[in-house]
Parts: structure tokens; C-alpha cells; sequence
């Protein structure tokens, strides 16, 4: 049992993640906006995360380079988050998993790392299963909102930044120290962002206090920790996997609470992004190991 301790840690933060997009969609219809949502959530997160004492001070410029990490994570909760408010919740997370294949493109274009043949395979899966997923073949498919694609498109470029520079910056750090300061710069660039918006709304009363605390402990606060426990003692590469996870809860989640269609064609979509996503993973850690 002690061994299934941590992946379920794992699958259960990603599982967290998961429900976001549905309930941050339902949280719309009382007049909330993505860039108050999402900067509360951010700036509660930073100070819950603060609250967990760390046992080794930060050096040097590492600061500087964990709050531009935590910059990149804010704006594709941002961008994601706003991207709801014009196409249903399933079709913003089938594009937001394009991250796997643009942080592999990233990666191409910033350090000259090549994926190898059986990545760029997995890739053309990804595609071909998004399409699936998302019911773009459909007839319907012209009625869908080309900016929330855009955006959710964007949120996915974003995250992918996020992911290449999280793996890169602040190896020394522990985890406390470095999960405050990314989820600071996500607050504080939300904020710049969205100022004008921010101040103008006047949602600041308890009931949106009731929705920024659940948005900040249960999609950051203790996904935050249970990854910092569990990675570690199974691994990258089999976390990435089961993180996965993240996908079908979104779905199903959208479906049960918002109502969306889910049909055949999407499932079978849906199956073919995991297994190649998942692919995609195991080459990855294959190569690092």
C-alpha cells in the first residue's frame, strides 16, 4: 500500500486540476471574470503556499527566474480561464493539451533539442485525436468561437513556456520557496494584465471569497503539495503520465456539471490523445533516464 501512496498522490492533484475549467465556467454566470478569478486564485495560493515553512534560504538571482517561471503559468491560467467563456469546457482542455508537443517545439527552438521519430509519431496521434476530441469535424464545428480557440491556444503556448522553464530553473530550490514565488509572479502578472478590469469590478464580497478560496486550495494549493511529495518518489516521467488524468476529469466534469455533449467519436479522441500523450511521456523519460 505504501508504494500506491504516491501515485495516487499524483493522479488525485491531477485529478483536482482536472475540475477546473467546469467550475470556473459555472463561477461566470455570477458575474465573475477570468481576470478576477484567476488572480485571486493565484494570489491565495502564493499565500496559503507561504504559510508552509522552508528549511533552506533562496541564493543568488534564482528568485528573479522562479517569479518569470511563475509568470508563464499565470497567463495560461489566464488565457485558459478566458477561453472558457467562449467555447465549452472539453474543447478548451483537448487544445490546452497541445502543451505536450509545444513544449517539444520550445525545446527544438530555444536549446536545439530534436525530438526523435517517435515522438514526432506521437505528435501526429495528438493531432489527429484532438480533432476527434474536440468534434471539430462536426457540422457545428463553424459556430465555434475562432477567439476562444485562439486563446486556449495561446493558454497551451504559455503552459508549454511554463513547463520548459519549470524543468530548467531552480533544481536547488526547495519546493516551498519555489511554488510561493512562481504562484507570486502568476498574481503579479495577472494583475499587471488585468488592473483596469480588477479594479473596476466590484465582486470583491464573500460569496466570490467562498469561490477565490475554493479556485486556490483545491486547484493549487494542495496539488501543489501532493506533487511535490509524490513526484519525487515515483519519478517525472510516470508522474507526467498519470497526470493525464487531468484530461477525462475535464471532460466528464463538463459533461455532469455543465452539461456538454460527449459522443462516440469524442471518447474515441480522447483515448487516442492519452495513449499518445502517455507515449509521448515514456520517450521522454526514457531519453533523460
Amino acid at each position: 500500500m505504501k508504494n500506491l501512496k504516491y501515485p495516487f498522490m499524483v493522479l488525485l492533484g491531477g485529478a483536482m486540476y482536472g475540475t477546473m475549467s467546469s467550475f470556473v465556467k459555472m463561477s461566470y454566470t455570477l458575474g465573475y471574470s477570468a481576470a478576477e478569478v484567476s488572480f485571486a486564485q493565484a494570489l491565495l495560493s502564493a499565500l496559503f503556499l507561504g504559510c508552509i515553512p522552508r528549511k533552506t534560504p533562496l541564493t543568488g538571482n534564482a528568485w528573479l527566474s522562479l517569479l518569470l517561471t511563475g509568470s508563464a503559468i499565470g497567463l495560461a491560467n489566464f488565457l485558459y480561464y478566458q477561453s472558457v467563456s467562449y467555447i465549452s469546457a472539453s474543447l478548451a482542455i483537448v487544445i490546452l493539451m497541445q502543451f505536450t508537443w509545444f513544449s517539444l517545439l520550445l525545446e527544438w527552438l530555444i536549446f536545439r533539442q530534436r525530438a526523435g521519430k517517435p515522438e514526432l509519431i506521437t505528435v501526429f496521434f495528438i493531432l489527429s485525436g484532438t480533432i476527434m476530441a474536440g468534434d471539430l469535424l462536426h457540422e457545428g464545428a463553424l459556430a465555434i468561437s475562432w477567439q476562444g480557440i485562439v486563446l486556449s491556444l495561446a493558454a497551451a503556448l504559455a503552459y508549454a513556456g511554463y513547463i520548459v522553464a519549470n524543468s530548467r530553473i531552480g533544481k536547488g530550490v526547495n519546493w516551498q520557496t519555489k511554488s510561493v514565488l512562481i504562484m507570486a509572479g502568476s498574481a503579479l502578472t495577472i494583475f499587471v494584465i488585468n488592473a483596469g478590469t480588477i479594479a473596476a469590478h466590484h465582486h470583491f464580497d464573500a460569496t466570490f471569497l467562498l469561490w477565490a478560496l475554493f479556485f486556490a486550495i483545491v486547484g493549487t494549493t494542495i496539488p501543489t503539495a501532493l506533487f511535490a511529495v509524490g513526484i519525487p518518489k515515483i519519478g517525472a516521467g510516470t508522474s507526467a503520465i498519470l497526470m493525464t488524468i487531468e484530461f477525462p476529469v475535464a471532460v466528464l466534469c463538463a459533461h455532469f456539471l455543465l452539461h456538454e455533449r460527449i459522443t462516440p467519436v469524442q471518447i474515441a479522441g480522447i483515448i487516442i490523445m492519452l495513449t499518445a500523450i502517455s507515449a509521448m511521456n515514456y520517450f521522454k523519460s526514457k531519453k533523460t533516464n
